[in-house]
């Protein structure tokens, strides 16, 4: 073999192993990876904060005035 196969070879085999240790990575992240709940977004009507709640509820109460409050519809 010359010297430019395997410099070659070399250069391939390294992009390789690179790959394969970011595909392995991905794969655990997201594995093992919390899950990111889906919050809903809502927006006072009385005093105009803005904050999110667990995704299965239709109203929630703001934190700063205790008004009940329908989410954000974007």
């Amino acid at each position: 073999m010359s010297n430019d196969w395997l410099i070659i070879l070399y250069v391939a085999f390294a992009l390789g192993a690179i790959c394969a240790i970011g595909i392995a990575s991905e794969l655990r992240r997201r594995h093992f990876g919390p899950a990111h709940p889906e919050d809903t977004v809502f927006r006072c009507a009385k005093c105009g904060n803005v904050y999110t709640d667990d995704g299965d509820v239709e109203r929630s109460r703001c934190s700063q005035c205790g008004k009940l409050n329908e989410p954000m519809i974007f």
